[in-house]
């Protein structure tokens, strides 16, 4: 039978407190993410988490590659959360201290790895192998708000930890940015359990109840700014509008059962993936060529233009200047690349090889069929994947009806939390033990 998550979190909702884990039943997490870039909603999510935070056992927050945020990014955060904190602890005795949290916040690998997936271990990878190899019977759930980089490296370095592990990686346009580390885990570690949301999050933000109070900009300016220095935080970023488009992936931990993902979760709910879309080309595409959305791909150009290991070569793509790596024994060429939505994209070689240099190509993806849904991958156990149903399509994105459905119920909990960095709790309110 399936759960609706206004039952289960009503009165909780209705007296504006936090869901009632007990510390034995508080998910594990690691947030990876990649703070500080051009897109702020990273800023806004990590402000989420820590509000969210006496509900988790937050035992990482990793800084991973892309953009200019680094490890310092997220310590900003706790300094705004250190100044509510006081106040946050009258409300729950189970918020982490500021000390605590600088002390689980890491360093990721400082830039995209290269062709193989994985590249030298990291600050960050090695947190996660750690954290996941400490006797703790509670599976280790890694939230991944950017580049899959880090969890991919650790991986490699301790296969052993992947039982252990749970993953919901906010996919779309990070896979982009990740194409090499996302290929090295659906090749390598395809029994990693792990919820590929690459269009369900969009519901966070678009769709639902948008109406008044709830609409992206109101919420902000009606219960954020000015509710204490988290709140003046997170209304700094955005351009005084709310995103949060990773924070679904801590939602998801705040609804019951998330060990199934087709369950109604805050955060989604997801169906077994079909078998991952991938495509390889032996020579520059055109328009004509077509590939399935968030499709790995690959250009595998031969030795007939002239590469070798001591040539460079780039494709660029939109945003992206993907770099060509040459295999030393057959000398083919590699480009990879993964297409963020459903239309045609062109590109152009740069190169210091003069035969290379200036080519040009192009590649068409389209939206994955609905029927696809009903070929679960036999190969990939525990994979899950955006809903493809049409009616839970919004805007051309899949799955993102079964976040923005929860929207107005999720925003009234936030509201309330919102109202801790503003007030100490009241006397005839105790503390959560």
């Amino acid at each position: 039978m399936r759960f609706r998550p206004s039952l289960i979190l009503i009165a909780s909702l209705a007296l504006g407190a936090s869901l009632g884990f007990s510390a034995a039943e508080k998910p594990r997490v690691i947030v990876s993410s990649d703070i500080g870039g051009t897109d702020q909603d990273d800023n806004q999510s990590m402000a989420h988490v820590l509000l969210y935070a006496d509900t988790l056992d937050l035992e990482g927050l990793i800084a991973s590659p892309y953009g200019p945020g680094r490890k310092r990014d997220i310590l900003g955060a706790i300094d705004a959360y250190e100044k509510d904190f006081t106040t946050l602890r009258t409300h729950s005795a189970r918020y982490p201290t500021p000390a605590a949290l600088r002390a689980i916040t890491k360093q990721g690998a400082p830039e995209a790895v290269g062709d193989a997936g994985y590249d030298v271990p990291s600050e960050g990878s090695q947190w996660i192998m750690e954290c996941a190899r400490r006797s703790d019977p509670r599976p280790l759930w890694v939230l991944v708000w950017g580049g899959i980089d880090d969890l991919a490296q650790a991986l490699h370095d301790a296969p052993d930890i992947l039982p252990k592990l749970r993953v919901y990686w906010i996919g779309g346009p990070n896979k982009k940015w990740s194409a090499n580390a996302y290929n090295y885990l659906e090749q390598n570690h395809r029994n990693l359990w792990i919820i590929e949301a690459n269009s369900t999050y969009t519901g966070w933000f678009f769709g639902g109840n948008q109406q008044g109070e709830w609409g992206n900009v109101e919420f902000i300016q009606q219960h954020v700014a000015g509710h204490g220095a988290l709140g003046d935080y997170l209304a700094s970023f955005g351009r005084g509008s709310m995103k949060m488009g990773d924070t679904p992936s801590v939602a998801y931990l705040l609804s019951a059962a998330p060990e199934d993902p087709a369950q109604p979760h805050w955060g989604g709910s997801f169906i077994r993936a079909w078998d991952r879309p991938r495509a390889v080309f032996d020579r520059l595409t055109t328009a004509a060529d077509r590939v399935e959305l968030y499709a790995i791909v690959d250009l595998e150009l031969p030795r007939g233009h002239g590469m070798t290991v001591s040539h460079r070569a780039h494709l660029a793509m939109e945003n992206q200047m993907i770099p060509g790596c040459v295999d030393p024994k057959t000398g083919v060429l590699r480009f990879r690349f993964s297409p963020k939505a459903a239309r045609t994209w062109n590109y152009t070689i740069y190169s210091d090889l003069p035969t290379l240099d200036g080519k040009t190509g192009a590649i068409t993806s389209f939206l994955t069929p609905p029927e696809a849904a009903q070929h679960p991958s036999p190969q990939h156990p525990n994979w899950w994947a955006d809903d493809l149903s049409p009616d839970l399509a919004q805007g051309g994105q899949h799955g993102a009806k079964t976040v923005s459905r929860w929207r107005e119920e999720f925003l009234r909990d936030f509201a309330a939390r919102m109202k801790r960095c503003a007030a100490p709790a009241s006397p005839e309110s105790p503390t959560q033990p």
